[in-house]
């Protein structure tokens, strides 16, 4: 059976229904709509009673951040949208060969259209959003009220009819304008961590109180992690009654229990200092009576700490081998299977899978493996007498000045207050691997996409970036106007050209600096690539059928088309593309077999056996594509014979 694309963001509120239903059918009940539609709904009295242990009443008192809009803020987080992303080729860089990601548009809308694709994919979240000071812009979303309502707020709209106002504190709604545009937020990007993933947010005194409470909800008290007190470099108000000197990074686990230990430590003690001695822990496997037996299989090259030997098989002794061990330059000759008592199999097969290099454990401790002469498996644990001691204060790292220099050492003109690339170096050094994908969504002049590039060079890491930014414009008075940038987007999407230059050039010498990705897909967000009726087909009317040649947009191209199947198919926006001519069609194939699709609008049926040989996961192809329903049926019969597992789809 063909399905079809909703081609939209999914409903959160209805999965949540489905939940609870699942867990409290009773609670489930049915109402009418404002159109009068029966349709399901929660009886939230009978919830509140499902859950508590005591008769329910009706006081309102309670611990919890409330504000005016906290309900129609969530509301929207919950709501679909049916917004998507357009490809830019020619603002981007490397875009075939890349995997880094800069999108521009909303931050709310782009993290709805990332729900799906990106859902407990992204390991760091770093943001630095507008402090609230009454001098920054807040966002104001799907702005629809007359202007005369708004004559003291000044603000930019977008094409999407989004605007930005400037939250002075002269608005009846100061905090809770703010508090809606966070909360929204913040809802939806805790979905998009991995289960050991971090978020680390920039904020200052304004708001920093309300920020905690925020976030307590959202990411839940028990994950908060650290409050930073960063020291700036300057920008002090002298007319103040104290001179503030620093501000702050809060950071939250998604789940506190998964975030390993940071490695890292006091930026200010140097690199070779006496304090980086390391504890060695040796533990040798033995048998321990009460211990369930382990086994698993040591592969060939498994690393041993004796040169020649063999390691006669055992039978009743712990651990034994299925087979003789033979152990040649320090390494198993060939696989074989050990049998113990030990209890910790995973981190074993963790070390395995990650090419036997250093793994860490829960606890952050860093550990090897190695067959000892005995014929146990030796644990090698490595532990820094101070790793893991992250300071609360972060000092050393410098502030608006220091970030300002970087960004005019580039030749590129920014009139805000940046944050230095050091410190968001700093933050991504707390994660372990180094291939990782980093978030920044309130990207502006795109410090972050910096650190990233910056930091790879420096480890030869493969950290992905996907930074999204509105494309807020410049002020005509600013001198970042003046040199030529008419919004903020086209100064990060610049300095990121420039600074990945840069890179290159200071690394010249360095080995494997040639494979470092510098370069950045750009996408930017727009109205669906469906024409209305494709979402609502019932409202079409016998006057406008023929009017309708397609259910897509005119001036769609291919590539939109692909960029949105993607999205709503739930694959990565740095995947591979390949574009292939098959009998006069052209055919995109995304990463090997992920996905193959074909947009033209006569179809040779002669490409559905060279596509089906593909065996790929899914294809899409336009409904109308096929001339009649002849060439649809034989489409379904041609991939149940040769790629009976392909999902057949059509938009």
């Amino acid at each position: 059976m063909i399905e079809k694309l909703k081609m939209q963001t999914p409903n959160i509120t209805e999965q949540n229904m489905e939940q609870i239903a699942k867990l409290f059918p009773n609670v489930m009940t049915e109402t009418q709509d404002k159109n009068g539609e029966v349709q399901k709904a929660i009886d939230f009295d009978l919830l509140k009673q499902s859950l508590s242990s005591v008769l329910v009443d009706d006081a309102d008192e309670r611990y919890r951040l409330d504000w005016p809009g906290k309900k129609a803020a969530l509301l929207k987080a919950n709501t679909p949208v049916t917004k998507t992303l357009r490809p830019c080729r020619d603002d981007s860089v490397n875009f075939d060969s890349t995997e880094n990601v800069y999108i521009e548009g909303d931050n709310f809308e782009v993290l709805k259209i990332l729900q799906e694709s990106y859902l407990g994919k992204i390991k760091m979240i770093y943001i630095d959003p507008p402090y609230n000071t009454g001098k920054d812009f807040i966002y104001k979303d799907n702005f629809a009220a007359k202007k005369a309502d708004y004559e003291e707020e000044l603000g930019t709209t977008d094409e999407e009819e989004n605007k930005l106002f400037r939250n002075t504190d002269t608005n009846g709604r100061f905090h809770s304008d703010w508090l809606s545009m966070m909360y929204e937020r913040l809802v939806v990007a805790r979905d998009l961590l991995t289960e050991d993933g971090v978020i680390f947010i920039s904020i200052d005194d304004n708001e920093v109180h309300n920020l905690r409470g925020v976030c307590d909800e959202v990411f839940g008290e028990e994950n908060f992690l650290i409050h930073f007190s960063w020291r700036t470099d300057g920008n002090f108000d002298n007319q103040a009654k104290f001179k503030k000197c620093h501000e702050y990074i809060l950071s939250y686990a998604k789940d506190e229990q998964y975030f390993l230990a940071p490695p890292v430590i006091d930026p200010s003690v140097p690199n070779d200092s006496k304090l980086y001695k390391n504890e060695i822990i040796n533990t040798i496997v033995k048998n321990g009576p009460k211990n369930p037996v382990s086994s698993v299989v040591l592969p060939k090259g498994f690393p041993a700490n004796i040169d020649e030997t063999i390691i006669e098989k055992r039978v009743t002794q712990w651990p034994h081998y299925s087979q003789d061990a033979v152990i040649k330059n320090g390494k198993l000759f060939e696989e074989v299977e050990i049998k113990s008592g030990w209890s910790s199999k995973s981190l074993l097969i963790d070390f395995i899978k990650n090419k036997y290099k250093v793994v860490t454990d829960i606890k952050g401790q860093s550990s090897r493996f190695v067959i000892s002469p005995t014929g146990a498996i030796e644990v090698i644990k490595e532990r820094s007498t101070i790793q893991s001691h992250v300071i609360s204060s972060l000092e050393n790292l410098g502030g608006p000045q220091k970030a300002g220099a970087e960004i005019k050492s580039l030749e590129v003109v920014f009139d805000d207050y940046p944050k230095p690339v050091e410190l968001v170096q700093y933050l991504c050094k707390m994660i372990y691997r180094s291939d990782d994908i980093i978030l920044d969504f309130f990207s502006g002049s795109a410090t972050t996409a910096h650190a990233v590039m910056q930091l790879n060079a420096e480890d030869n890491g493969n950290r992905k970036f996907i930074m999204v930014q509105l494309p807020e414009a410049t002020d005509e008075k600013s001198e970042a106007y003046k040199a030529g940038y008419k919004n903020i987007a086209e100064i990060g999407k610049e300095r990121i050209r420039r600074a990945g230059t840069k890179i290159v050039e200071d690394n010249q010498n360095k080995i494997g600096i040639d494979k470092l990705d510098i370069g950045f897909r750009v996408y930017k967000t727009g109205s669906s690539n469906m024409e209305e009726v494709y979402y609502h087909p019932e409202q079409l009317s016998q006057d406008n059928l023929f009017s309708l040649a397609s259910n897509i947009k005119e001036e769609r191209t291919p590539d939109d088309l692909l960029t949105q199947v993607i999205l709503d198919l739930g694959l990565e926006l740095n995947l591979p593309i390949e574009e292939r001519t098959m009998h006069s069609n052209n055919v995109f194939i995304v990463q090997t077999n992920a996905l193959v699709a074909c947009f033209d609008d006569n179809i040779n049926i002669k490409i559905i056996d060279e596509v089906a040989q593909l065996k790929p996961f899914k294809v899409v192809f336009k409904d109308g594509s096929f001339s009649n329903s002849k060439d649809r049926i034989n489409l379904e019969e041609r991939f149940k014979r040769l790629s009976p597992e392909t999902l057949i789809t059509v938009i």
